[in-house]
């Protein structure tokens, strides 16, 4: 290999690095399934700051509805998603407005100080 191929190759490396560096990765994402008629899990703690998203995978419509109303999805059908951002610290309880029987809560502790 030619010196000039080396140093293209190690340029680009770098430029590849910065842009991954460069690209903001939200390691606070939590997802959640619908599935056979739940939530799963049905029960979870977050730190405040933290966004939780849904996938439907049942082959009808639900909704992650809160019980305070803080959020409500519209009806989404199969391998739709929805999503919150908690960042108020608190218990929230939810279920889906078609099907009450299904319920979920979230618990949010308080953030790390990102």
């Amino acid at each position: 290999m030619t010196i000039a191929r080396k140093l293209a190759l190690g340029a680009m490396a770098g430029l590849v690095a910065a842009a991954i560096a460069a690209t903001p990765v939200r390691a606070d994402d939590v997802e959640m399934k619908i599935d056979n008629f739940t939530f799963n899990p049905q029960q979870i703690t977050v730190k405040a700051g933290t966004k939780v998203i849904w996938t439907n995978n049942d082959d009808i419509p639900h909704t992650v509805t809160s019980k305070t109303g803080i959020f409500k999805s519209k009806a989404f059908d199969t391998d739709d998603k929805f999503s919150f951002t908690f960042t108020t610290p608190g218990t929230y309880s939810y279920f889906c407005s078609l099907h009450p029987h299904m319920t979920g809560s979230i618990v949010v502790e308080a953030g790390t100080g990102k």
